[in-house]
């Protein structure tokens, strides 16, 4: 029978390892790569094998709405293969021979052999194209038990001190703990299910704990139980939310309260010129040290495996590159966070379309490289998952939020410029973003129009209407804001730039009114 599923949370805690706990260390990641590899090799072996039997084409050809045909064809033909997590686990025992034995144990090639079957069922199931294999420069940088009680873990001694140390075949690594850490003080109390070890670069080769090869090990200690929730996170909203989620902007509109229309990462600063002169530096050492590997037009050759040589300048402009995107990368994620607690104090039920983050990516990639919005999505559905909220992704090609018009029921098609909605029924002019979170925010479950009564409008519009005078004032002041929220600055001149593209986005400020034609004056 399988095991219920019970909340887990994750604490980490620096290892304090020295120069022959480290050189172990590094020989047990290294036949931990090695098992893996044949792993993944087998488990592509016949993924293979299945895709070239004939019943494999006959299961595709059946109609997708005979779900449970083709269910029963596909998984004949796993169970003839043998492609199965569980499967692949009874090859781990073969694989795990001679020198890998010595250094990994039998939980911990299971898990390797989970890792291996998961990218591989990606590949057969069609969310992937090809599997990476584990080079020595790419080797395996964590590795985990399947409990605390054999192989790999982690254990707390009282004779020194409550001090904690990881045990991993001989080893016997410290690990550093802050006992005066409310954190780590509620970590501790829960128990243990496994742990895993996390190797990472450090700042520089001379950074403290690092080894010599600039690396930091990190013993992470998966607890059952809830995270520590801090007293400024502790009060949480009732109300229902609307998100409409872009490329650079975030739009929320709760059913009661504040309104608001905020750039995603707003405080995310990087210096662009720096990180080019970086990379053009990494560039020009590159092709110094590996002069064979380009042609005589500078193109990197093709049609054989090419042998990369590094030097030591070159692995110390890389280290300073990876810092930089290190520090960055911590940056948006606590910006993250703020951003999802902030939500989250207003209300547990948050409504928001399922948008492709990864077709954004073609069309917006600086954007999305830069500001993430779909690990905002994640962290966000994690906290309110742990608030004991509901976050609800609606369909948003059944819905047709950006085309609806909730005064007369009209779907009408709008052009990525037109930021503004504005219907001739006398419906706006209202903010694009902020009128779909507006609608989310009453949508009802597995509806796809939104319960809207008149008072409803007329209660939000006002505060929808204080966003974006806000926003114009920001920008009437010298603030840059993203061209998607349709805010444009005015200009003493009254002329426009000579060459930029003007959004159709009428004025907020000071309208005039609705004349009967249905055609609203243009704003001063």
């Amino acid at each position: 029978m399988k095991r219920a599923k019970t909340p887990t949370f994750l604490l980490e805690l620096p290892l304090q390892i020295d120069w022959s706990q480290e050189r172990q260390v590094r020989a047990h990641l290294e036949a931990a790569r090695c098992l893996y590899n044949a792993l993944l090799a087998e488990a592509m072996k016949r993924l293979r094998c299945m895709r070239n039997d004939p019943a494999w084409n006959k299961a595709r050809a059946l109609p997708r709405s005979h779900k449970q045909q083709r269910a029963q064809a596909f998984s004949a033909l796993r169970t003839k293969y043998h492609f199965s997590e569980y499967e692949l686990h009874e090859y781990a025992k073969l694989a795990r021979v001679s020198w890998i034995a010595d250094h990994i144990d039998s939980t911990m090639a299971q898990t390797l052999a989970t890792r291996a079957y998961q990218a591989a069922n990606r590949v057969c199931v069609g969310k992937a194209k090809r599997v990476r294999f584990r080079s020595k420069g790419r080797g395996i940088d964590s590795v985990e038990g399947k409990r605390n009680d054999a192989g790999m873990r982690f254990v707390l001694d009282p004779n020194a001190g409550d001090g904690g140390f990881l045990i991993w075949n001989q080893e016997v690594i410290p690990a550093i703990i802050d006992w005066h850490d409310p954190v780590i003080q509620h970590g501790m109390r829960h128990k243990i299910k496994y742990v895993r070890l996390v190797r990472r670069k450090a700042s520089s080769p001379s950074a403290q704990g690092a080894d010599h090869d600039g690396n930091r090990y990190f013993v992470q200690l998966i607890l059952e139980g809830h995270a520590l929730v801090k007293k400024k996170h502790e009060q949480t909203g009732t109300d229902t939310i609307g998100l409409d989620i872009g490329p650079s902007s975030l739009a929320i509109v709760p059913r009661e309260g504040k309104a608001d229309l905020v750039t995603f990462c707003q405080e995310l600063t990087p210096n662009a010129r720096k990180k080019r002169r970086i990379q053009r530096k990494m560039d020009r050492q590159r092709r110094a040290n590996n002069p064979e590997n380009y042609d005589e037009q500078g193109r990197v050759k093709w049609g054989k495996r090419l042998r990369w040589k590094e030097s030591k300048r070159y692995q110390a402009t890389r280290r300073q590159h990876a810092n930089a995107e290190r520090r960055l990368a911590a940056h948006r994620k606590s910006l993250h966070g703020k951003l999802a607690h902030r939500i989250a104090s207003v209300g547990n039920t948050i409504h928001i379309e399922k948008t492709s983050f990864k077709g954004w990516q073609k069309q917006y990639g600086r954007s999305i490289g830069l500001r993430a919005p779909g690990m905002f999505v994640a962290h966000l559905a994690r906290i309110v998952a742990k608030t004991g909220g509901i976050l609800s992704e609606v369909s948003a090609f059944k819905t047709r939020l950006s085309q609806y018009c909730h005064a007369c029921g009209a779907y009408v098609k709008k052009p990525r410029s037109q930021r503004w909605h504005h219907c001739p029924c006398g419906c706006g002019p209202v903010q694009r973003d902020l009128y779909s979170a507006f609608l989310l925010a009453h949508l009802e479950h597995e509806q796809i129009i939104p319960s809207l009564t008149q008072p409803d409008w007329e209660g939000a519009e006002p505060r929808l209407q204080a966003v974006m005078e806000g926003l114009q004032q920001r920008a009437n002041e010298g603030h840059v804001l993203p061209r998607s929220m349709g805010v444009v600055a005015r200009r003493k001149s009254g002329a426009a730039r000579a060459g930029a593209r003007r959004l159709k986005s009428p004025a907020y400020l000071h309208q005039e009114p609705i004349s009967p034609s249905g055609e609203a004056g243009n704003g001063g």
